[in-house]
């Protein structure tokens, strides 16, 4: 599986799973395709930030085929 912790991985029209920060207790993920990449950093231990089409934000834990 591909690292979401890692900015290189994470490119724009990507279907991919985050955790929005209200749900990062729980773990519950959210699918959606990234529309923009909110983190400058090269990586990030909890995920990349991202806004998916939807409007969603969150941290990239998943990339999807």
């Amino acid at each position: 599986m591909v690292d979401g912790r890692q900015r290189k991985n994470i490119k724009i029209g990507l279907f991919v799973e985050v955790v929005q920060k209200p749900h990062q207790r729980t773990g519950k993920l959210t699918e959606g395709v990234i529309a923009k990449i909110l983190s400058s950093s090269v990586n990030h231990p909890h995920g990349i930030k991202v806004q998916l089409e939807s409007g969603i934000v969150g941290r990239v834990k998943n990339i999807l085929d």
